[in-house]
């Protein structure tokens, strides 16, 4: 057949997301409650259509399971037989899962890693997986080793550029998750602390000649002998360049490079009426990192990032008035493993 070609995968959120999809073949229970009394389907149907299903790709997901694409191919149309119901859609271009594709994902995800591990024979102690992005909080040591001690189970530590730092995919089995923790993601948390935040200013801003066209916000162009958006917002940077202090409004004046995925900072957390204008996006603490650096603009971060990321092209700066970052300990409210719940006990423990 035709393979579904590019299309980024969206995601599926925490487990107990995509319950509402459309698609016949559910019941209130969920699809994999309709598997159990289905013969024919084999990990290997449900490892293939999860493939497909992150990659939108035959071809790419063939690679990742290193098996032929035709043979895929069969895997996932005999699934789709099996169930009686289509759950994607393909064209010449691309692959897009339909509703009931959708549901079966969003059960499947975080469900298939810990099947896959608890089928593993048993070769030592037990280990709990502990999700995070860029940066682990220090009370995580102390918490860690009480765990250790309490229950003989080791910890690993999985770092995972994604806002639920892996809990959305089944990679982990417990996360730090920075900021506020959308009411809809499926998860139970406990605050863990509150961290400070503190300004990152580029060492050496970019003339007004050097603001890329690939990281410049959409506007109308400089007037002819005066200043443009793209030198205002500069200027602005250059002049709090040597700073010890900055108030929390006064970034509202500043370029923004903002981490879109795993950051805890957003212009929402301004007033409506006197936000900092977002020039560079990032998709990772290092991409973010390095765009202040390069001096797209300034960055807001924990404050543990100062102390932890020191950087030859950056001045961290210290910020009055900024609301605190919190800090949880998430996990998922429906399934989750009988570690991760020890683990939050211990956390929420005065």
């Amino acid at each position: 057949m035709n393979d579904g070609g590019g299309g980024d995968s969206g995601g599926t959120g925490a487990r107990g997301r995509g319950r509402s999809g459309g698609g016949d073949e559910g019941g209130d229970g969920g699809v994999l409650d309709a598997l159990g009394g289905l013969d024919g389907i084999a990990l290997r149907h449900l490892r293939g259509f999860l493939a497909v299903a992150e990659e939108r790709s035959f071809t790419h997901a063939a690679d990742r399971l290193r098996i032929g694409q035709p043979a895929l191919t069969r895997t996932v149309r005999a699934l789709e037989t099996t169930l009686g119901a289509r759950l994607l859609d393909r064209t010449t271009r691309r692959v897009e899962l339909t509703d009931a594709g959708r549901r079966l994902h969003a059960e499947l995800a975080p469900l298939l890693p810990r099947l896959a591990a608890a089928l593993r024979p048993p070769t030592g102690r037990a280990v709990l997986r502990l999700g995070f992005t860029s940066l682990l909080p220090a009370a995580c040591t102390p918490l860690t080793a009480a765990f250790e001690a309490a229950t003989g189970a080791g910890v690993r530590l999985v770092r995972r550029d994604s806002p639920l730092a892996g809990l959305e995919t089944g990679e982990s089995d417990v996360a730090v998750v920075r900021g506020e923790v959308p009411g809809d993601a499926g998860l139970r948390t406990a605050l863990l602390l509150h961290e400070p935040r503190v300004a990152a200013l580029p060492r050496t801003p970019l003339p007004p000649a050097g603001d890329s066209a690939a990281h410049r916000t959409p506007g109308p162009p400089p007037r002819p002998g005066g200043r443009g958006p793209a030198a205002a917002r500069q200027a602005a940077l250059r002049a709090v360049a040597r700073r010890r202090v900055l108030d929390w409004a006064e970034l509202a004046d500043l370029p923004l490079v903002v981490n879109t995925v795993t950051g805890s900072t957003r212009p929402e957390l301004w007033p409506a009426d006197r936000r900092p204008q977002p020039v560079c996006t990032a998709g990772n603490f290092d991409e973010w990192l390095e765009a202040v650096a390069a001096g797209h603009g300034a960055g807001v971060a924990p404050e543990p990032v100062a102390e932890r990321h020191p950087h030859p092209g950056i001045r961290y700066v210290r910020l009055k008035n900024a609301p605190a970052v919190p800090v949880h300990l998430a996990l998922p409210a429906r399934d989750a493993h009988p570690l991760a719940e020890r683990f939050l006990a211990l956390a929420a423990r005065p």
